[in-house]
């Protein structure tokens, strides 16, 4: 497939650019001011067009809580049981069928990273996917990817009949629970691959083991400023890696942000305050943190907000004075960075996946059409209208 004449915005250069794009075998081959097409090759004119990476959310729920059309009653993403859920894998529980798929590809969104919800003080992992398929084996590209963490008020409010009803108890637990943790990887590794000399099996703690080996980051729920604070007290605590989710009050502890130095994912900054940890919600977090020289990424967070609505979120953010070219960034290369997938995804460059949208405008801007959606370099989504 050839992509002809098209304004490229690669995510990459600041200054958008004509070119045309080669694919084959699914990945970007060639981009060049004019390439020939071969005999028999499908080409798509974007002339007068404007070509982005296909867009990526870093955090969300999709194909297992609020599947469309179906409601609450068919949500899969929070045991409720108990709050150290470290064993679950959200690679076990995704729909593909879920038509949030359909409708976040045909917005231009080729990649989510989807998992547990924030019930419980450890939830399990997250796993990276294209948003096309019936196999989610098939559409993942990282299985897993972080293990969730979660603090303030929505586990209180699940296991407050357990007494876990304060958030001195929950970082207490997850401190006890990282220790028993270290001390398993420390006799796993003393076993060095003899198996008599392993520790019991524990499931929970055996999913904890390349959080605390480095090789995997928890992936931390929290809203308000000082459970945000904690999260990183813990992380430096154990010197474990840590990306922040929602990050609703990250605009009152910029600093603090800075020098912690992690990927956050701002958001979902659309619709009411539904609660107390919401109340400083703003559309001007991103670009206050992002001004900062933090790396920030725009989550809807979906379905709480509409997976396809993802560039939209970055356009309010531009609204509320966030650099355009950050929140292009804030919705592609930076949550392929956030999520470890930024080798495939993320940017238009040769040899990462060919994930492209085509759209007839800026797609920050509410009227613009999105008119071709590409996947591995097949189109996915198209509108005859427009050809």
């Amino acid at each position: 497939m050839l992509i002809k004449n098209g304004m490229i915005h690669d995510a990459v250069n600041r200054e958008a650019y004509v070119a045309d794009i080669l694919i084959a075998d699914g990945k970007i081959k060639a981009i060049e001011k004019k390439i020939a097409a071969a005999e028999g090759e499908t080409v798509i004119d974007a002339a007068g067009k404007q070509v982005y990476p296909g867009f990526v959310e870093a955090h969300c729920h999709m194909g297992l809580a609020g599947k469309y059309g179906l409601g609450d009653s068919t949500s899969d993403h929070n045991e409720r049981n108990e709050p150290i859920a470290s064993h679950l894998r959200a690679i076990d529980a995704i729909d593909p069928f879920d038509l949030n798929f359909e409708h976040a590809r045909k917005g231009g969104v080729t990649t989510v990273c989807a998992g547990p919800g924030s019930r419980n003080i450890i939830g399990g992992t997250f796993a990276a996917l294209k948003t096309i398929g019936i196999c989610v084996d098939e559409m993942a590209i990282k299985p897993e990817v972080a293990m969730k963490c979660a603090f303030g008020e929505n586990i209180t409010k699940a296991y407050g009949d357990k007494k876990l009803s304060s958030r001195m108890t929950l970082a207490a637990i997850f401190r006890e629970t990282l220790t028993k943790a270290e001390r398993y990887r420390m006799a796993v590794d003393a076993a060095n691959g003899d198996v008599s000399k392993y520790p019991t099996y524990d499931a929970k703690l055996h999913a904890l083991l390349p959080v605390m080996r480095g090789e995997m980051p928890l992936k931390a729920h929290a809203h308000q400023a000082n459970d945000i604070l904690t999260a990183i007290r813990i992380a430096k605590e154990f010197g474990v890696k840590m990306t922040l989710e929602h990050v609703t009050e990250g605009h009152l502890i910029v600093e603090q942000l800075k020098a912690f130095d992690c990927p956050m994912a701002i958001g979902p900054s659309f619709a009411n305050a539904s609660k107390l940890e919401l109340r400083n919600k703003s559309w001007e977090t991103a670009a206050v943190l992002s001004k900062a020289g933090c790396h920030v990424s725009i989550t809807t967070d979906s379905p709480v907000v509409g997976q396809a609505n993802l560039p939209l979120c970055a356009g309010f953010a531009v609204k509320a004075g966030m650099e355009p070219f950050e929140a292009l960034k804030a919705i592609t290369i930076y949550p392929a960075e956030h999520i470890g997938v930024a080798d495939r995804v993320g940017s238009i460059a040769v040899g990462k996946d060919a994930d492209i949208v085509i759209c007839d405008g800026n797609p920050f801007e509410i009227a613009t059409r999105v008119e071709y959606v590409l996947i591995d370099g097949n189109v996915v989504a198209d509108h005859p209208e427009f050809k």
